[in-house]
């Protein structure tokens, strides 16, 4: 069995440009804050024209596995309509 020290979440985020409002991006990391930083600081080129990010909302999953698979869901036609629907 696990300790809670033992244990990583891993997030889904979507994130929002402050100054692009239309621009959002999806992506998924085991470290929420350190990721945010590291798109506001413009070390990802799908991200870094568009800077500075918020979060606009997160999920948290026990597995990579889960995560990466409801992020890649977040990137599908349906899942962008549920996105705008449901998360932001």
């Amino acid at each position: 069995m696990r300790s809670m020290g033992d244990y990583c979440m891993y997030y889904v985020y979507v994130l929002r440009s402050i100054k692009f409002l239309n621009q959002v991006y999806t992506g998924s990391t085991a470290d929420l804050r350190k990721r945010l930083r590291s798109h506001n600081e413009g070390s990802n080129k799908h991200t870094s024209k568009f800077r500075p990010w918020k979060v606009v909302w997160y999920g948290a999953f026990s597995t990579r596995e889960k995560a990466e698979r409801f992020e890649k869901y977040l990137k599908t036609a349906s899942g962008i309509a549920f996105k705008r629907k449901r998360l932001i």
